[in-house]
């Protein structure tokens, strides 16, 4: 999908554009930085990818950028510009200012069925629209779904999809992921689709409901033993007042059979999701079970230690989310894959100031 001339703008120097703010983060390919677009207060996530990083691979990232400038959704972050220096590519990106999923569980504590339904529902809807694009996300996690704002009910927004299109065929094979997010035909090497998305979903319900993942093993061969058996449990009392309609949901998602699986569109039909309005509606739904409004409380490292739970211990909250995996995958002809784990992503090509001269929560990883 060429992009013909004048798709990217030619700059010696990004600062010429842009008022550098602050760093709000790296990943493994990049940096991103808070810049303020001069002449207005207009603010944006620019992304800064060392030219070396793409060498040999100009051609596709053009046609992945091609699709990202397609994207317009309101739960996807949107590309709003490119530019290009003599050492740098830069994508800038909208600005969201509501934090990660990830950090929004751990301060809230407990998600309610009804919350949890919510907030997936909009996620599926984000990735529904881009399987019909024919894009693949491929890493689908909380680090990677951000809050539009701080308030309590901000939409969600995918972010870190990448430079990912699937081919015309709709058959990927290179292995990339989050180890406990990746689907059990990455781990097996098969040719894979849109069903790893869906899987990575299933995982992140599964989370939002109980407060730990559904794999996880310090021991990665362990970790994907599991994965690959699609071995997991509700486990009790984590699960005790969770309804069967969402273990029915999340099961239609963890199917090990990518054929069997639900896609998006089938989640979306699902009762589970079916009751639930869009949350821009202005009304509150009537749930068909009482439990749906039950605080889920987050186990604890500490009582399951105390308990001698051993398993309680291993699956825990803290130990198993905050643990840092490097990637699975790097550049290929096929994807510019970005990471949001804390590499570093080469030096920036202009100074960057100290964060405080402007308030702005942390938000966009590469």
């Amino acid at each position: 999908m060429p992009l013909g001339k004048g798709w990217k703008k030619k700059v010696e120097d990004i600062t010429s554009v842009y008022n550098i703010k602050e760093k709000l983060g790296a990943g493994a390919f990049s940096e991103v930085v808070l810049a303020q677009e001069h002449g207005s207060q207009h603010l944006v996530a620019l992304k800064c990818i060392p030219k070396k990083a793409l060498r040999g691979k100009e051609a596709a990232v053009e046609n992945e950028i091609a699709v990202l400038k397609k994207i317009q959704h309101e739960n996807i972050v949107a590309l709003e510009d490119i530019y290009e220096s003599p050492t740098h590519l830069y994508l800038a990106m909208q600005l969201v200012t509501g934090g990660e999923l990830f950090d929004r569980i751990i301060e809230r504590g407990y998600y309610t069925e009804k919350d949890a339904s919510q907030l997936i529902r909009q996620v599926l809807e984000a990735v529904n629209y881009l399987h019909d694009l024919g894009i693949v996300h491929r890493d689908l996690k909380p680090e990677n779904l951000l809050y539009a704002t701080p308030f309590e009910d901000a939409k969600i927004m995918i972010t870190d999809f990448g430079l990912s299109k699937i081919e015309a065929d709709g058959i990927m094979s290179t292995a990339c992921g989050t180890p406990g997010y990746v689907a059990p035909e990455i781990l097996e090497q098969k040719p894979y689709g849109k069903a790893v998305d869906s899987w990575a979903l299933g995982v992140i319900s599964y989370i939002l409901l109980c407060g730990y993942p559904p794999f996880y093993d310090e021991n990665d061969s362990e970790l994907f033993n599991q994965i690959l058996r699609a071995e997991y449990e509700f486990d009790s009392p984590y699960w005790d007042d969770i309804s069967e309609s969402a273990k029915d949901f999340i099961r239609h998602l963890l199917e090990r059979d990518p054929e069997k699986r639900f896609t998006c569109q089938q989640a979306l039909q699902h009762p589970c999701e079916q009751s639930m309005p869009h949350p821009s509606c202005a009304t509150s739904p009537s749930w068909d079970l009482v439990q749906r409004e039950k605080k889920l409380e987050r186990p604890h490292l500490e009582d399951s230690m105390e308990n001698g739970d051993q398993r309680g211990a291993r699956r825990s909250w803290a130990a198993a989310l905050c643990m840092s995996y490097p990637p699975a995958c790097g550049f290929t002809t096929m994807t510019l894959h970005q990471h949001s784990c804390p590499r570093g992503g080469g030096a920036l090509p202009f100074p960057v100031p100290l964060p405080g001269d402007i308030s702005a929560p942390k938000g966009p990883r590469s």
